[in-house]
Order: C-alpha cells, then structure tokens, then sequence
C-alpha cells in the first residue's frame, strides 16, 4: 500500500517511540526513522524527505508554528505533494494544532489501533496527492498550443478563451494558457500554466488533476481568467530569453497571444528567439482599438458602456447646469474616448495630439448653460509626468490658464476602470467567435505570424510585420466630435 513511503517519528520518549516504531515496522512497509526534537526532526526531513511526520505537539522544546513552518520550507521535488503531518497531543490543543497546519490529530494517550489506522489513512492521501502531482507533471511536461494574455481587462478576454479552446480541441490540438501572461512564461514552472478543456465530459475526465480547468462557462464571462497584466520586465532582453526557453523546454508547438499594442510588442519580440517552426499568432482584445487594420475584441462593449456613462453626465448637466470634464480611455489612439464621446453626443472630444484653442473652449462654455467634455487619458501624457492630476484635472487647468473666468461649476471626474470588466456584448462576443475560428483554421493549414482581422464585415489576415499600433483617427470622426467650438 505505502509504496516505501519514508515516516518520520518524533518523540522525546525513548520509550514510546520505540514502541510506536516497532508497531508500524510490523503492520506496513514503511521505510520508519526517528527523532528525539523537532531541531533534529527538521535535520533529518531535510535529508531525506520524508513523506510523512508522526510527532508529539507537547514536547518541551515544541514551538508548533515555527515546527511547521520550516516542514513546509523544506524543498521538495517538483511533483511531490509535500509532508503529511499527524499530530499527537492533549485534547484541548486539537483544533488549534489543525488550524496550524497539521494534517490530523490524535489526542494522547493513543491506541495502537488508532496509530496504525491513522498512518494507514495519512499514506493513501500521500499516495493520492503523488499521483495527481505526477499527473500534472506529465500533462505539463509538453505543451501543445499555449494561449498567453496580457495587457488591461477588456471585455472579451474570456470569451475568446473558450472559443479558441473550442475550435482547436475539436480538431484534436491540446489547448494550454499562462496563468499571468507572460510573466509566467518566465517563470516556467508548471503552476504556471493552466489545461484548458471546454469538452464537458472530457474534462470530467482530467478535472482531478491540478491545472485542468473548464474553459466552456467563459463564454460570456467578464474579466479574464488567465490573469492579464501589463509585465514590463519583458522589455528587456534577457528576461525574454527566459521566456524563449521554457517554450523549448516544453516543447511548445504553437503559441497564440491575446491582447493589445503592448502584447504584440512582446509577442513580435519573442518571436525573434523561436525556431520558426513553432506557429505564433495574435488576437487584439482592446478597448481603445489599438491594433490598426480591424476591428479589436472589447471595443464594441468599450464604446456602448462608455457612451453610456457620458449620457449620464449629460443629463445630470442638464439638470444642474454644469460643466462636466470626463477622462476617459485612450492612452495612445484616443479611440474609445473618440466613439463613447459621438455615441453620447457630448460637447467635445480631446484626444492625444488635439490641437486646442483653449481660449475658444471657455467662451464656449460660458455662452452655454451646460457641457461635456471627455478627454482621453493619453492627452499631453508626456506634459503631466509628475504632475498629480489626471487628464481631465489637467485640461481644466488649462482652462483656467487662460485668465478667462468660468461661470459654471466645474466638476472633473477621473477614468472610471468599471468599463474593463463590463459584460461583452453580442457584437464583441462575435467577433471573437470569427477571430477564434480563423485562427485555429491558420493553425490547422501550418501559417504562422498572423492576425486574424475582421473590418466592415470582411474577415481576412494580417501578417505580423503588417501590424501597425498606432490606430487612426478619421479626420471626420473629429469634426464630428466638435459641437462646442466648431
């Protein structure tokens, strides 16, 4: 049953433990030693990495906490589930001895049949959490396709998630994905990565193996279950070398990235260190629209829950009779700030690179009873470095710069960060199901260094040395956003 598991018992009574040893020795085939203090318990464990530990929670030099502290600190190899802790004690003590880390308790003075029962139950566990470890090891040992997604939260990152896994699972492609972008590709261990399944009950099948997880229920979930973050480490070459390896080490066969600008940034960068065997695409998912030459996952939510933030400052302007200056998204494009601010038909639009003439804004706004302005939070992002205020804050001081009094109340409202983890709407939730699709098809026909893209309804593909990042805006959209001065 026990495999030669290694116990460990630890016991200042030379004569207990002598008992408790030749008791196990007789019923099991554990590999039994023993030690007389937790000092040289904690010596031996480290030597010879003992499955289990049966030890006295009331000898005299036991500080439990620290005990079990440095049990857990003990390196490990790297599928084993790590120490299984029974602990022997008066009564009182049982629940706090649990609560501390212990894996079971047993309350002195103790039966020998209790002895034995316990270690026989603390050895199936061991055995169970090996075999899962192992599982995962094996399962993560080589990687088919890895998904990574980086940047903000943009509505649509989950259900990209599952229709990728979807459509490649059907074509027989296992299906993995970073747990923290690409700073888990460098990281590289096998808690940093995920088994996305989306077959019911072919993850019924896999589901007891850590890692495994369902992917199907994100298909109109908020947020993004691979967490996204923006890893700026992976500017720097070295770290991407790190990155480079693991995908070697796991010998990956495919690599889809999922996010904006800064994503294809690093994406592009990573694939000057893979062989050019390995298949690599990217998927924009971005609010602000930042991938030129289509249409990006998240834009349409962005725009709708945006314009309808803006309407809501509307109307509270109407009634009040006030100015309202609203920072909105758009670090670089001004995008979502651009098409929330026509949607809701607010004053003006101030976006990166606008050229304003101030002066004008304020008789403007002095000749109404009420305004909304939206500035995007990319507006004079070089100007404001260390300065405490937000784009919106910082147009008003322009405003004020002017000498100009304002009649009206002004109130500047910051970014407001709700926008990313809004519920994708139909049109993001279709566009993801086309770019998922369209991908797993380039995969499947053996290209490599696309973008799948999707504008005025014409799907095509976009080459990674295409890809421009700096989307435009169309000269009549800004007029457009003008009803204040122009």
């Amino acid at each position: 049953m026990s495999n030669h598991l290694k116990l460990l018992i630890v016991e200042p009574d030379k004569g207990l433990r002598t008992t408790w040893v030749k008791l196990i020795r007789g019923d099991t085939d554990l590999h039994v030693e023993e030690a007389a203090s937790t000092g040289e318990a904690l010596k031996k464990v480290k030597k010879g990495l003992h499955d289990l530990v049966l030890c006295d929670r009331d000898m005299e030099d036991m500080e439990w906490p620290g005990f079990v502290e440095g049990l857990k600190r003990v390196p490990r190899s790297e599928y084993s589930p790590g120490v299984y802790l029974i602990a022997c004690g008066a009564e009182a003590g049982g629940l706090e001895c649990l609560a501390q880390g212990a894996d079971d308790f047993m309350h002195k003075p103790v039966d020998p049949e209790e002895i034995l029962t316990r270690v026989k139950v603390g050895c199936k566990a061991v055995l169970k959490l090996s075999q899962k470890a192992a599982a995962a090891g094996r399962m993560f040992r080589e990687m088919d396709v890895l998904l990574i997604q980086e940047g903000g939260c943009a509505p649509g990152y989950n259900p990209v998630t599952a229709f990728i896994t979807h459509h490649l699972e059907t074509r027989g492609r296992a299906v993995y994905g970073t747990r923290e972008g690409f700073k888990s590709l460098v990281s590289g261990k096998d808690d940093d990565f995920l088994r996305l399944v989306y077959d019911k009950d072919h993850y019924k099948k896999l589901d007891h193996i850590p890692g495994v997880f369902h992917a199907a229920p994100l298909s109109e979930s908020r947020g993004a279950q691979l967490r996204t973050e923006r890893y700026r480490e992976f500017l720097r070459p070295e770290i991407q070398k790190k990155a480079a390896a693991t995908v070697k080490k796991r010998r990956m066969r495919a690599i889809i990235a999922i996010g904006g600008n800064g994503t294809f940034k690093g994406i592009q960068s990573l694939c000057d260190l893979l062989d050019t065997s390995i298949q690599v695409f990217f998927i924009p998912v971005t609010i602000d629209s930042d991938v030129a030459g289509t249409d990006c996952i998240g834009q349409h939510t962005g725009v709708e829950v945006g314009a309808e933030k803006i309407r809501c400052y509307m109307a509270d302007a109407r009634t009040h009779q006030r100015t309202y200056i609203l920072e909105m998204m758009g670090a670089k494009s001004g995008f979502h700030a651009l098409h929330s601010c026509l949607g809701a038909r607010a004053h003006l639009a101030v976006l990166p690179g606008s050229e304003i003439d101030h002066r004008a804004v304020v008789e403007a706004v002095n000749s109404r009873e009420e305004c909304v302005i939206v500035v995007a939070e990319g507006y004079k992002k070089s100007e404001r470095e260390g300065e405490s205020c937000n784009a919106a804050e910082f147009f008003h001081r322009e405003l004020l710069g002017t000498g100009i009094p304002i009649k009206r109340k002004v109130v500047c409202e910051p970014f407001s960060r709700d926008i990313r983890g809004a519920a994708p709407n139909n049109q993001d939730i279709t566009l993801a199901q086309r770019m998922a699709y369209n991908v797993a098809s380039y995969l499947q026909a053996g290209t490599s260094r696309l973008m799948p893209a999707v504008l005025s309804g014409r799907e095509y593909a976009i080459p990674f040395n295409e890809i421009r990042t700096d989307n435009m805006k169309e000269k009549d959209l800004l007029v457009l956003s003008n009803r204040l001065t122009g």
